[in-house]
């Protein structure tokens, strides 16, 4: 009893000192872990099995977790190491990318591609975020293509704000689309032992259809709010996209190993490579390339939050080994009744709205053992709550600036270059959109798997 209070109060204070965002949120969970691991597991459980299964080291040296000749295996729980090596593995790759020009080389060349016309433009950066957003982290994506949307405008004259919130919400719906897309799919996928065809066919059809969707909605509501009333000659801007590569070897031998990642992603359920080794080859190839620049491409890495991840498998472990996610599946099964219809809808709006307004990376993390235990004893397939979860704490977080990095880091850089955008601008923009892609997802889901 002492054990279950225990990992139920650090998990709710962990999430509190989250979203107050006082302290950065790789302190919290790491402080949050020591604190579960000595009152949970030390004094509470007084087991050692308990420490060993959630920090999970010798899961590492295992030849499955590197390779797999037969059917993925599920997680054993703890610390997911082959999520945190494998995120490792695509931020070293995506800084080398970054370092030799690749992402403003891609705006520009799309923009040069329709001529800089404002509306293509907006038309065009929606399907690119999304696109790009499917294979490298959506942080990434905007902080490129937000610069370089505000770098058009002031050259074009037009207004950025309505592209900049698009970009943000089609970056979280791309991520919806694939396994590497977005970290929730990588805590769901290397858990459930789910492969990126997996996703690409499920949540990945979900999206699409959504996408084009969201595309006439926002044409609709929006491309009225982008022009200014000034024109500009387009043919008379004499831009070279090929100026912003900074090291052209570099640049060629970047977007291969991006295009090789994306090869050993889409076929790891048939050569048998794990997400973890996948990884670590893509890091080694990146650190080749790089060269003298090694240092520069590591000191980018986001380390903090690789921590983060650690400090958080840890919490949630404390509340695996003492069963109370047991006890949440129950409750959900006992408000749903048992039917698969409502259990679906619980899971996808709880995650959306939960993910408005708090991190979603953790609420997957914890819901992941609820929705194994829920197919286990409400006999509602485990797919299907999958794909359930993931889209619902991917798109749930667009709908306010504080549900995910990627909507942070989209106003953070309109703010910087003079275009504040508030919570009433942002919400009144992108809420409406997310209601309509969560109707469009579980209309699929209840059509396609009930």
């Amino acid at each position: 009893m002492f054990a279950g209070i225990m990992a139920v109060i650090i998990f709710l204070a962990m999430f509190i000192l989250i979203v107050m965002d006082k302290i950065e949120r790789h302190i919290v969970t790491l402080a949050c872990a020591v604190l579960t691991i000595v009152f949970v597991f030390g004094i509470g459980m007084h087991s050692f099995t308990a420490i060993d299964e959630t920090l999970n080291v010798r899961n590492i040296f295992t030849s499955s977790f590197w390779y797999q000749s037969g059917e993925a295996s599920e997680s054993t729980g703890g610390i997911n190491w082959a999520t945190i090596i494998f995120i490792a593995g695509m931020m070293i790759m995506v800084e080398g990318m970054a370092r030799v020009g690749f992402f403003r080389w891609l705006c520009m060349k799309i923009a040069k591609w329709v001529r800089y016309k404002p509306i293509p433009i907006f038309i065009t950066f929606m399907v690119l975020s999304s696109v790009l957003a499917m294979f490298i982290d959506s942080i990434t994506v905007i902080l490129f293509l937000a610069a370089v949307t505000i770098e058009l405008a002031q050259m074009l004259k037009f207004n950025p704000v309505p592209v900049i919130l698009t970009e943000v919400f089609c970056a979280n719906l791309g991520g919806s689309a694939t396994m590497c897309g977005d970290p929730p799919n990588i805590i769901i996928g290397t858990s459930l032992g789910y492969t990126f065809t997996d996703f690409i066919t499920n949540t990945g059809a979900i999206a699409a259809i959504s996408l084009i969707a969201v595309i006439i909605y926002f044409y609709v509501t929006m491309h009225k709010k982008i022009k200014t009333g000034e024109e500009v000659d387009a043919s008379a801007l004499n831009i070279d996209p090929s100026s912003v590569i900074t090291d052209k070897k570099g640049f060629i031998l970047s977007s291969m190993i991006f295009i090789l990642a994306v090869v050993l992603l889409v076929t790891h359920a048939q050569t048998g490579l794990t997400v973890a080794i996948i990884g670590v080859f893509i890091a080694v190839l990146t650190f080749i390339v790089s060269g003298r620049h090694i240092l520069e491409v590591l000191k980018k890495v986001d380390y903090k939050t690789l921590l983060f991840f650690i400090g958080l498998f840890v919490v949630v472990g404390g509340l695996e080994q003492t069963k109370i996610l047991e006890l949440l599946a129950k409750f959900i099964e006992n408000i749903s009744g048992g039917n698969a219809m409502i259990m679906v809808a619980i899971i996808l709006w709880l995650s959306a709205i939960a993910s408005a307004f708090i991190d979603n990376i953790p609420f997957a993390a914890t819901m992941i053992p609820v929705i194994r235990t829920l197919s286990l004893t409400s006999g509602v397939p485990l797919d299907v709550m999958a794909w359930t979860l993931a889209i619902g704490t991917d798109i749930g977080g667009s709908a306010t600036p504080i549900g995910a990095s990627a909507n942070v880091v989209g106003i953070a850089v309109a703010s910087k270059n003079g275009y504040p955008i508030s919570w009433k601008k942002y919400c009144l923009s992108l809420v409406p959109a997310t209601v309509i892609v969560l109707v469009i997802s579980m209309t699929c889901i209840y059509l396609r798997y009930l």
